[in-house]
């Protein structure tokens, strides 16, 4: 039986710091979304510790994850990317974050922010999230949706109930533990006591 991410991560010296200090945190920052959900895509394929380890280049590489700006990336910024050793060079995910940087630029114009516009549409179950995202974005599939959402505290799962950090995304009030208490059903079970493996 693997260890869950709470048994592996802690102390670790990528995923401790990631495990203590952001999993499962909810953020209304959108350079956080952003950020999160860039790093989600760069992940398909790979390990978690691969986009860790790579998390400063990507940050260099991306502007900071300034979303206006990577909106306005041409065919020398996509070029200067794919041949970026410091991150992930993979013309499908690179296409993906300029597109999506796009999409989230147009998404304000309708929700203000893409915090916004996930806030408009929360809560959703799983499967009604990924159907979403698939019609929003480019390259979200369910894998990649799902983290993304669990990373930020959209759906459960992130921490058991046991590990010293769940009490403290507790008290942030993440929205999907603000949606189990106005009574919302469409979680499985809550996940409350599924973390995923250590990658």
């Amino acid at each position: 039986m693997s260890l869950t991410y709470c048994d592996a991560a802690p102390g670790h010296a990528h995923h401790g710091p990631y495990h203590d200090s952001e999993y499962g945190f909810p953020s209304a920052d959108d350079r956080v979304l952003f950020e999160r959900l860039i790093l989600e895509i760069n992940q398909a394929g790979l390990s978690w510790l691969t986009i860790l380890k790579k998390r400063e280049a990507f940050r260099a590489a991306f502007d900071a994850f300034d979303i206006d700006r990577v909106a306005a990336y041409g065919e020398a910024e996509r070029e200067r990317l794919l041949a970026d050793p410091g991150i992930i060079r993979n013309r499908l995910k690179v296409d993906a974050a300029i597109e999506n940087a796009r999409r989230i630029v147009a998404l304000r114009e309708t929700h203000g922010s893409f915090d916004g516009w996930l806030r408009a549409h929360h809560p959703l179950s799983k499967a009604e999230w990924i159907r979403l995202f698939k019609r929003t974005f480019r390259f979200t599939g369910g894998e990649i949706t799902g983290e993304f959402l669990m990373s930020l505290g959209y759906l459960p799962g992130a921490h058991q109930p046991r590990c010293p950090v769940w009490s403290e995304v507790a008290m942030l009030d993440p929205p999907w533990m603000v949606a189990v208490r106005q009574g919302f059903a469409g979680y499985d079970a809550h996940k409350a006591g599924i973390s995923a493996p250590m990658a």
